[in-house]
């Protein structure tokens, strides 16, 4: 398909450090051999999980943000396939498919222009285009009866990873943001700040819970907007962490009501994390041990569709520390869905 660049066998023999009396993840992990048709392949084989990157951050140029998440993808892939493969980590659960390239758009970004409106509304055209190419790699997945882990990108992927598992379970579903913004902006052309609500008014979406917004970025107008729509729920980050009105795992469960009575969507957005280097570093967020937890949390469930980890934007010093983290979050959520 057309943006997909394969992952191959080279390029993982380029990644791997191999140690005696050690077995890597990368060493277990499964890869495709024909591309012609990947819902055929993938029907074939005995995984449970198909990881891709998003290599765009044109998402978050159209939203005014800072650009850097296209890189997040290359820094994931070097620390996970060379993560210990043992009795925790399920390896030979996992497909690892390659990543969708849209260096063609990034190419075009580097000519616009973030102060002059025709510059965004042209980037949020492209936007509309990694929509149609994420959707359609989801549903291909879904429908294989896979479940995607997705890495990089903007937070407008969201929409795309909505509608494909929505389009592969022929149905709408659910969905968890942990993040610090509620990304349900107006539809005023497609950016990294309204995937969800696009996907809620288009009817691929149907319960959404956000969970940790933060006070000082949420507009007084949005906070009633999500007040109306019922099957919108939500809690603040300085509610549960800094005035402690409300319990962590109390809202882990709270959320789990909301979203868990049919298959959902779990969307874990770096900018929530405290001193992550993604689009917009938070100085105050959560700490990486709470979200690893809330990620074990929802993996457990049975309904948990599919993981998408974004927003990311490591820089050559910070590479490592993100691919970890990332790396990290991915096994997390292997191991809680295998063992539940």
């Amino acid at each position: 398909m057309e943006h997909l660049k394969p992952f191959t066998n080279s390029e993982l023999k380029t990644i791997l450090n191999k140690r005696s009396k050690e077995t890597k993840f990368g060493e277990h992990i499964s890869l495709l051999s024909d591309f012609s048709d990947i819902y055929e392949q993938l029907s074939k084989l005995d995984v449970s999980y198909v990881i891709f990157g998003i290599k765009e951050d044109v998402g978050v140029f159209a939203n005014y943000g800072k650009t850097g998440t296209y890189s997040a993808w290359d820094a994931v892939i070097k620390v996970l396939l060379n993560t210990q493969s043992n009795r925790h980590t399920h390896a030979k659960k996992v497909l690892i498919l390659g990543h969708l390239n849209f260096d063609i758009y990034q190419e075009k970004l580097k000519k616009l222009d973030q102060n002059k409106k025709k510059d965004v509304q042209k980037a949020r055209k492209l936007v509309s285009k990694i929509d149609e190419s994420v959707a359609f790699l989801v549903s291909q997945i879904v429908s294989a009866g896979k479940i995607p882990i997705i890495v990089g990108g903007g937070h407008n992927n969201a929409y795309g990873n909505i509608k494909g598992t929505a389009l592969g379970l022929k149905k709408s579903i659910n969905a968890i943001n942990f993040d610090a913004h509620h990304d349900f902006r107006a539809e005023e052309g497609r950016h990294s700040g309204n995937g969800f609500s696009y996907a809620f008014a288009e009817g691929f979406l149907k319960n959404y819970f956000i969970f940790g917004l933060h006070e000082n970025y949420t507009s007084e107008r949005i906070f009633k907007t999500l007040k109306k729509i019922k099957s919108v729920a939500y809690n603040t980050f300085e509610s549960v962490m800094v005035r402690r009105e409300l319990q962590f795992d109390t809202e882990l469960l709270r959320a789990s009501d909301h979203v868990a009575t049919s298959h959902f969507g779990l969307e874990i957005d770096c900018d929530a994390i405290q001193n992550i280097p993604s689009s917009a570093m938070t100085p105050s967020g959560f700490a990486v041990n709470k979200t690893r937890a809330f990620v074990h949390h929802f993996g457990q469930h049975d309904l948990v569709s599919y993981l998408h980890i974004c927003e990311a934007a490591p820089t050559q010093d910070t590479e490592t520390r993100v691919g970890k983290l990332i790396s990290y979050l991915i096994t997390d959520f292997i191991r809680a869905h295998e063992n539940h």
